[in-house]
């Protein structure tokens, strides 16, 4: 993380000092990782389910140099590029899991992810709409959303 992104995860902790947090997960992304911890000052626990899209071997490829179809790179062009139906799956999985352990309890959770698992998130909560456009529910970097079970 540089240190920009530090200054945006200390100023959420001043904006959420007044929250505890009974539980913090994170993507094991250690951008993502270091971004919950100072916001907390505990440590999260991490979650592959909750890790970014998997763009297989255009990873890290300037978008620019990506045969893409749509807005993801073309899965057959490049391997082990995530299905966008198994990326919802695994982060409504997670949220799931959350919702049938703590939903019924007042709980503080903070989750730690990445656009793409933010909009998901936003999309188990509110569900997914007509348009599939689940990104309007994504939080921007060095903002967050709140969300109730």
């Amino acid at each position: 993380m540089n240190e920009n992104g530090k200054e945006q995860a200390r100023i959420l902790r001043k904006e959420l000092h007044n929250i505890s947090f009974d539980f913090v997960f994170s993507s094991p992304q250690k951008r993502a990782v270091e971004t919950a911890e100072i916001i907390t000052g505990k440590q999260a626990i991490l979650d592959d389910r909750l890790d970014v899209y998997n763009l297989g071997e255009a990873d890290r490829l300037h978008i620019r140099d990506v045969k893409m179809v749509g807005p993801l790179p073309d899965p057959s062009v490049y391997k082990g590029v995530e299905k966008p139906e198994e990326f919802v799956k695994r982060v409504f999985n997670f949220m799931s899991d959350i919702e049938n352990k703590y939903g019924k309890q007042e709980k503080n959770i903070l989750i730690c992810g990445h656009r793409c698992t933010t909009a998901c998130i936003g999309a188990y909560s509110k569900r997914v709409p007509v348009d599939e456009n689940i990104f309007r529910f994504s939080s921007k970097t060095g903002e967050y959303k709140r969300f109730t079970f």
